[in-house]
């Protein structure tokens, strides 16, 4: 296992992105983790030479830069990004203002192409990097009331990684999207998942899954945050990334669910489907 990879994780203060940061340097690796502030990663992190904190607002390409130039100033390379940050936005389509519509892709969506635009003329240069971009298994599957905005952010995460995958084969640089299931983190607590300001009790679906988030699946995920950061670490040391990947058993069997119905309306409306031919 190569340990002298150099490491790019965003969103490192807390859950999956945190348990990846004390991994990789537990391994020996070097790390240059972003948060919104200092504190959030030292309070955390142990000091170590390996370990670059820096204080990021990814909505700023300006400051994005500066931490990229930053970290291939202290390591000389970048080999591993991980595009992590992001948070959870619930509430329907009618309850969401626009603000808060564009404040979600702001950070999930926008957040990672500034990363991404600013990481890509070192990876060229070098002729080789891996980038793993964290989408949600509510990015390849959206049948969760209340979660629509949420959602598309985690789709378009998918649909610019295939693109960007194809983009990039030839450069020699390799592009996954993660797909996690739950995982026993503060992802579903205060500042990391917001609820509509102005609930409309008729959306009786989205209130109960509201409800079952906030009471019932909380402290009761599937996943092991441990486990996720190793997953992390085996697939970079692949030698043949996987374009999709889906992180816990509980993603693993709703994206089997959705292939499988996918089939289903294939099947039942081929004949539909290919009726609009000349």
């Amino acid at each position: 296992m190569n340990t002298q990879k150099v490491w790019f994780v965003t969103g490192a203060s807390k859950g999956l992105g945190l348990s990846l940061v004390k991994k990789l340097l537990d391994e020996g690796y070097k790390v240059a983790a972003t948060s919104r502030t200092i504190e959030g990663l030292t309070r955390s992190i142990e000091p170590n030479e390996n370990f670059l904190p820096l204080e990021v607002e990814l909505t700023d390409e300006s400051s994005v830069k500066s931490a990229i130039d930053r970290t291939v100033e202290k390591f000389g390379e970048i080999n591993v990004v991980v595009n992590n940050a992001g948070y959870g936005q619930l509430g329907t389509i009618e309850e969401l203002t626009d603000k808060d519509a564009r404040n979600n892709f702001d950070v999930n969506i926008f957040g990672l192409l500034n990363v991404m635009r600013n990481v890509l003329p070192y990876l060229r240069k070098q002729g080789q990097g891996y980038i793993m971009n964290i989408s949600s298994i509510a990015g390849f599957l959206g049948t969760f009331p209340g979660w629509g905005i949420y959602n598309a952010t985690k789709f378009a995460v998918a649909g610019l990684t295939e693109a960007f995958s194809a983009e990039a084969a030839s450069l020699g640089i390799k592009a996954t999207i993660v797909y996690p299931g739950y995982f026993r983190t503060n992802f579903l607590s205060e500042g990391s998942l917001n609820l509509a300001k102005s609930p409309i009790a008729d959306y009786k679906e989205a209130r109960e899954v509201e409800r079952m988030h906030v009471e019932d699946i909380i402290g009761n995920q599937t996943g092991d945050p441990e486990k996720a950061a190793q997953a992390f670490i085996e697939l970079a040391n692949l030698e043949s990334a996987p374009l999709h990947f889906f992180m816990g058993s509980d993603s693993f069997a709703m994206s089997a669910n959705k292939i499988e119905a996918v089939q289903k309306d294939l099947k039942e409306n081929e004949s539909l489907s290919k009726s609009t031919d000349f």
